[in-house]
Parts: C-alpha cells; structure tokens; sequence
C-alpha cells in the first residue's frame, strides 16, 4: 500500500530533524580555531566543491574580517557536518537593532566591504543545510524575532533550494529588499562585446582619450598574481585613493586602521591562496589606476577599484576596465560580479548584464511567534509581494 503524503512529509521532516540536531555546529571562530591545519583545510575544501561560489564567506577573507572589524559584532560560525564532514557555513551574528528600531534578530553576518550573503554548500546539500539551519534557529532563537539574509544571489542553487524549504514547510517569509548590479557575462571575445555594449562615439572618445594619456609618457597594463611585489601595490593602492574623494568624504580604507589592516591582510591572504588578480594602469611606471579582484571559479568578484583623480579627464578607471574585458576569454571564468552599487555611472556604461541580490527575512521559532513576525513584515512590506 502506498504511503500518504503526510506520512512521507513527516518522515522527511523527522529525517531532517534528526541531521540538524547532529549536524549543526554553533562554533565561535577564535585564535584557536584560526590556527587549526585541519579546520583550515576542511574551509577550503568546501569552498572548492560549494554550488556557489563567494569569496567573502572563505576562510582567507572571512578571518580577516572577523579579527578587524567584527570584534564587537559577536559573530558565531554555523557550520553543516554530517557524519563529521563540514558541508555547510555561514557566519552569523545577534543584532540588537533593526533599520533604527529596537528589535532584536539573527542576521547573516557582512560588512560593508562583503558584498554577498550566499552561504558556501557543497553541492547537492542545499536543501539539507537550510532545514538544519532553520531548524537550529527553531529551537535556539532566544530573543530573535527572525532569520535576516541578506545579499542571496536571487537566480542560483542556493536561493532556489531556500525557496523549495520555505514552500514545502509553509514557512513565513519576506522579501524586504531587491537590488541589480553590473555583471559581466558572454561567450565572445573583448572587442565584439565592447562593440555590442558601447556606442561608436564613444568607443571612438575612448580612444582619444587613451592615445592623449599616451602623450603623456610610457602608458601600460600590468597584471598580477601570488605575493611578489603586493605590499608596494597595497601601499599605492591605500595613497591613490586615500587623495581622492573618498579620503575626503571619510570613506577611504585608509580613513581607518582597522579598515587598513583589514584590506592588507585580506589581498595577502587571498594572493597566498591563488585567488587574488591585480591588474594596474601605469603611467611611466606609475599606477594611475588599479583593481583588485577574486577569482572564485566559475566566478570573478571585482572587489576593489581607484584612479588618480589627477588624470580624471583621461578616465583611466574606464581604460582599466576596458583592459580587464579580458575576463571574457578567461579559462574556468564565466562570469563576474562588479560589485558596485545598483546605477553605478562608470562600470554600467561597459557591463551590461545584472545580478540580482535579494534579502530576506525568515519566520522562526514557534506558533506565536511566527504569528508576531507575519504582522511586523506585512506593515514592513505593505504595497510589495510576499517572497
């Protein structure tokens, strides 16, 4: 005879209460855990095999953060081990306020220079590692009125099986924000996808613009991988955009220490890795403009990027840009996400696909509960579409 639905749902949820009350480790990342040779190689063979990639949430970048700009953030670490293997992570913290208002909530734990929320999963156990997830906060929620997860790329394993998990277990939740950002994509070379995105006149100003810089003296591109040279291309980094207006406006890396030590440590980190691309307009030897990327295969993240605003009138962010075009014919690299914000003027007038990002926030706990979360986000979302 064959089994009712019900019985088969409850089977499944019981299966999977069973994987989160063994599988998901609350684990502080200390000094200690840092240090750890096994821990370490355990991070990096997830990242290597997870559905989706993220750079942010990968121990060469994540430890940085941790020890520079989450000290008073009170990040916990949850990871996905089943029968001791580690399949899933996510770094997420308590967070006593939300947009102003005092309400307490667990969030996915980024900073303003972590630009995706997508937890690294090794492939196949999406759906297993959002159950235990929420399961966990389920039955440890304390003051947390919900689940905050922001940044989740919207098209992409991960966030389809966050939706098959909320859909089969009738869980509440909200989309709260949506933003698209410049992305580059396509199975063409260089110039024929400059030729499709670009207009003639501007190309053609492009071009002038590039042989006036010329004028100017030795003009070159320079492209860099591993350690040699990088604490010079740091420091020139740290300077060039530090003059500009972003060392006006405060916003500088340079602005503070902990940001500094923070950008150091990171590019060092990440070059030791293999994963870190550093590409350089020089001017008679000078870095005039200069971008640091993450390749996380079959992804690239732009991370960061400045010019001299003293050759502006040249646009040599641009000229960078266009040099870095050669993404496009990259073996392992399909993609790459610019980072940038939503409407940014520059990489948007190149970059012509978007990547949606979405962030949600997710009903946990109990019956009353969840009832209490559905009344906050309906006025929170009233005028939008339940996600």
């Amino acid at each position: 005879m064959a089994s009712s639905p019900d019985l088969t749902i409850m089977q499944r949820d019981a299966a999977f209460r069973a994987v989160a009350a063994a599988g998901v480790e609350l684990r502080l990342v200390s000094g200690a855990d840092a240090a750890d040779p096994q821990f370490a190689r355990e991070w990096d063979a997830l990242a290597a095999r997870a559905s989706e990639p993220n750079p942010f949430f990968e121990r060469w970048f994540l430890l940085p953060s941790l020890k520079h700009l989450g000290a008073d953030s009170r990040v916990n670490i949850k990871t996905l081990r089943i029968d001791g293997e580690l399949l899933g992570l996510l770094p997420v913290s308590r967070v006593w306020n939300y947009y102003g208002y005092p309400l307490p909530h667990a969030s996915v734990w980024l900073h303003a220079n972590a630009f995706c929320g997508a937890p690294l999963v090794a492939r196949g156990f999406e759906q297993a590692f959002w159950d235990a997830l929420l399961d966990h906060f389920d039955r440890h929620s304390r003051k947390a009125a919900f689940l905050h997860l922001p940044h989740l790329p919207a098209e992409g394993p991960v966030h389809a099986a966050l939706d098959h998990v909320l859909r089969e277990t009738r869980r509440p939740a909200f989309r709260v924000d949506t933003l698209e950002r410049a992305m580059l994509a396509g199975d063409c070379d260089a110039e024929t996808y400059l030729n499709t995105s670009m207009s003639a006149k501007k190309r053609k100003e492009l071009r002038r613009q590039r042989k006036r810089l010329e004028d100017e003296g030795s003009l070159s591109f320079e492209r860099e991988n591993g350690l040699d040279g990088i604490e010079q291309w740091i420091a020139d980094f740290l300077r060039i955009e530090a003059a500009g207006w972003k060392g006006e406006a405060g916003s500088a890396l340079a602005n503070a220490p902990a940001t500094q030590r923070f950008f150091t440590e990171t590019l060092v980190e990440a070059a030791r890795a293999g994963r870190l691309e550093r590409l350089s307009l020089k001017l008679n030897g000078k870095a005039i403009a200069m971008l640091a990327t993450f390749l996380a295969p079959p992804g690239a993240y732009s991370f960061k990027t400045t010019f001299d605003e003293a050759y502006a009138r040249f646009s040599p962010g641009l000229l960078l840009q266009l040099e870095n075009l050669d993404l496009l014919t990259r073996p392992r690299i399909e993609w790459a996400d610019s980072c940038a914000v939503e409407g940014h003027s520059m990489i948007e007038r190149i970059w012509r696909e978007k990547r949606r990002l979405v962030s949600r926030n997710i009903a946990i706990g109990g019956p009353l509960r969840r009832a209490a979360f559905r009344t906050l986000m309906a006025y929170e979302t009233r005028g939008r579409t339940q996600a």
